[in-house]
């Protein structure tokens, strides 16, 4: 079932003396953890119970059942919904593409997403690490598998 689950974020310290937690990493989707939703932590369904938000904004959460620190928490891919526009896509489908140069020069595979403050950054496999900034990616052909960057911002191997 792990292919069927999207990651939405880890358990974080706890929060209160009622089985709260911070959830670290937590995904835009505010829904994801409101009171009634329903998490895979561990891979198992548990049910949010409580829901507010702590410091910084992040989520503060509590589950229907204990779950360990560092446990990722993720959602039903069925559960996402449908994205509108032709060129949308989830972050979680970047991950595998092959990333290409306008020119053809293969770059490598997008072997994870990592979020920074300013903008998310594609790491690939070659150890290259690109901005996912319009200046830099020029075209995202899930379809297609594949990346198009902009020559010039990874650098030569």
């Amino acid at each position: 079932m792990g292919s069927e689950l999207v990651p939405v974020g880890r358990v974080g310290k706890p929060q209160g003396l009622d089985g709260g937690f911070f959830v670290e990493g937590g995904s835009g989707r505010r829904d994801a953890f409101e009171a009634g939703a329903t998490l895979y932590a561990e891979g198992e369904p548990a049910t949010v119970v409580a829901a507010r938000h702590g410091s910084g904004g992040r989520p503060v959460i509590r589950l229907d059942r204990k779950v360990e620190r560092g446990a990722e928490l993720a959602v039903a891919r069925a559960s996402l919904p449908p994205l509108s526009e032709e060129d949308e896509f989830y972050v979680f489908q970047l991950v595998g593409l092959s990333v290409v140069e306008e020119d053809g020069r293969l770059l490598g595979r997008v072997r994870e997403v990592l979020e920074y403050p300013a903008n998310d950054v594609l790491e690939l496999d070659s150890g290259a690490s690109l901005p996912l900034v319009e200046a830099c990616v020029r075209q995202v052909d899930l379809a297609g598998g594949r990346i198009v960057v902009n020559a010039g911002f990874a650098d030569p191997q």
